[in-house]
């Protein structure tokens, strides 16, 4: 053995520290690399914003005021995997998420009710199965169609803001430029049957002038009849159920009408048919005879008494406004004259109420129905009108009253005169 091996033999012979250093160097094996420190969203934000690229520089600049930020959420939250600080794409590195997975990418944190409770309880966690009902998420789904909209066209990936955040693109006065940058876009919707100019009409329109020009954030925004992320409320498909959310009162009356079913019999869109969709204009008697002639003539023949109700219905309300307008002025008339007539003026503003009660029962088709409103009306201007008259006569009386007055004190004076003269003259003549 020993002749056979003289190598090992003589090895195995040397000192055991000798010994100790050759094992080691027969077993030892490369080290692994130590991993690399993985990086921190601070470390994303100060390399981005080092980058000339405006694309990669510029969501390191607005993510400090984004709602996640805020909660302490980072880059790589929505970037790593699961949440993970993983850089790897083979493990779920997103340097950028392509179109299609973006409702699946906010729904991994948005759709899932314990995660979110620990930041917002309040906020609803089916927005993401909402938006697959969508026709932008039917379109993407089945369609492939990734120009649709997803969630970060709504909102903007690294500036997103609370929606009462002035600057949010979801606070009410952003919304239509927000619906607009795709819904204005020729472009965009060349081919899909949708017209691009329903921003501008919506900022022409009654409600548009209320948010926009008086700032008045109750006024219904696109969002508001379209819904949010399903952008289709359930309702939707009739009008008269999308307006009735805020008229109820016109729409109870629509109802009643029995106009509805006949509406949708000759394929009429309830409310839009008289107001339009987008471009809805400021509401006004005059109206009624235009409709008259454009609406109600598609069904009424001219001389169908049924068709002319309208007409018959603005007659009533020019009598009404009439009617106030005479019992006003007989009071101020009283009133300039120095006349206590200020209670019966503060109960003439009562009138208001039952004018706006008929043009609601407007909606109705009937003029009996709109006649019950503005009987009250009448009943207040009537009482109004007979207390200015009244005061009116009463001012007369006081005046002939105190020229008769007067007359019979200049009849005493002058009387007083002439016995005084007479007396006088008397004196003159005993002397």
């Amino acid at each position: 053995m020993r002749a056979r091996l003289p190598g090992v033999w003589s090895a195995l012979s040397m000192a055991p520290g000798a010994l100790a250093l050759v094992a080691a160097a027969v077993l030892w094996r490369p080290a692994p690399l130590q991993a690399q420190a993985l990086p921190v969203s601070e470390d994303c934000v100060a390399c981005h914003l080092k980058l000339s690229d405006p694309r990669l520089s510029q969501p390191a600049k607005s993510f400090p005021s984004d709602i996640h930020s805020q909660v302490g959420l980072g880059c790589l939250s929505c970037h790593g995997s699961g949440g993970s600080n993983v850089l790897d794409p083979a493990m779920g590195f997103l340097h950028a998420p392509a179109r299609k997975d973006i409702p699946a990418l906010c729904g991994r944190c948005h759709s899932d009710g314990a995660f979110m409770r620990q930041f917002d309880p309040s906020l609803r966690t089916d927005q993401v199965s909402e938006y697959w009902t969508s026709v932008h998420g039917i379109l993407l789904r089945t369609k492939g169609d990734t120009t649709v909209a997803t969630c970060i066209d709504c909102h903007p990936a690294h500036d997103i803001r609370p929606p009462t955040d002035p600057l949010s693109s979801v606070y009410p006065t952003n919304v239509p430029k927000t619906c607009g940058r795709c819904h204005s876009d020729s472009t965009l919707m060349a081919g899909r049957g949708i017209p691009t100019d329903q921003v501008e009409k919506y900022t022409r329109s009654v409600h548009g002038q209320l948010l926009l020009v008086k700032g008045d954030l109750s006024a219904p925004v696109c969002n508001t009849c379209h819904g949010n992320h399903g952008a289709a409320p359930p309702g939707i498909a009739s009008v008269r159920n999308v307006c009735g959310n805020c008229h109820s009162t016109m729409a109870d009356n629509f109802d009643k009408s029995g106009h509805e079913r006949l509406f949708d019999e000759h394929g009429l869109p309830g409310c839009a048919t008289c107001h339009n969709h987008h471009d809805i204009e400021p509401v006004s008697d005059s109206l009624l005879v235009t409709r008259t002639a454009t609406v109600c003539r598609q069904c009424h023949a001219a001389d169908d008494p049924n068709g002319e109700q309208f007409l018959l219905i603005k007659k009533d309300l020019d009598s009404l406004s009439a009617a106030v307008q005479q019992s006003k002025a007989t009071l101020e008339q009283a009133q300039n004259l120095g006349m206590e007539v200020s209670t019966a003026l503060f109960e003439l503003q009562d009138v208001t109420n039952a004018e706006t009660k008929a043009r609601n029962a407007v909606h109705s088709f009937s003029v009996a129905t709109v006649r019950k409103e503005t009987a009250p009306g009448f009943a207040i201007t009537a009482k109004a009108d007979a207390t200015g008259k009244a005061a009116l006569r009463e001012h007369t009386y006081r005046r002939e009253g105190l020229a008769v007055f007067t007359l019979f004190v200049l009849i005493i004076i002058a009387g007083l005169l002439l016995k005084i003269r007479a007396g006088e003259a008397e004196e003159q003549h005993g002397e």
